[in-house]
């Protein structure tokens, strides 16, 4: 189940515009990139600890936070910022963190410099 939704999760973020998720060895986990910024982490082993770390916004964090057990403040992150997510919860779909992950990308996309969106906008 678990080596399933991290297929899943890595294939969704692959198909978001400008984005790639890849093996980055230096850090040992899955990386969610977006034209060289950070999006996501996730574990590289299918183990009942594995986890994806999404961005989010602090108040949107908290919720998450008090609603599922399984979602905990980033690892290796910026607490306010970032969340973890157990990848073998059963609280939280697929979709759902198909949701947590674009929201991430988009909270990304949005901070870099407006030059570079408009010209990847008009590349799509």
């Amino acid at each position: 189940m678990i080596k399933e939704r991290m297929d899943i999760l890595i294939e969704y973020g692959n198909e978001l515009p400008h984005a790639k998720v890849y093996y980055r060895e230096d850090w040992d986990t899955y990386y969610f990139d977006l034209l060289g910024k950070q999006f996501g982490l996730m574990s590289k082993e299918a183990t009942s600890d594995a986890f994806i770390t999404l961005k989010g916004k602090p108040e949107v964090n908290e919720t998450l936070r008090e609603t599922y057990k399984d979602v905990v403040p980033g690892y290796y992150a910026n607490k306010k910022h970032w969340n973890s997510i157990k990848l073998e919860t059963t609280e939280i779909t697929d979709e759902e963190l198909k949701r947590m992950i674009l929201n991430s990308y988009e909270l990304v996309w949005a901070n870099l410099p407006a030059k570079i969106r408009k010209e990847m906008k008009l590349n799509q």
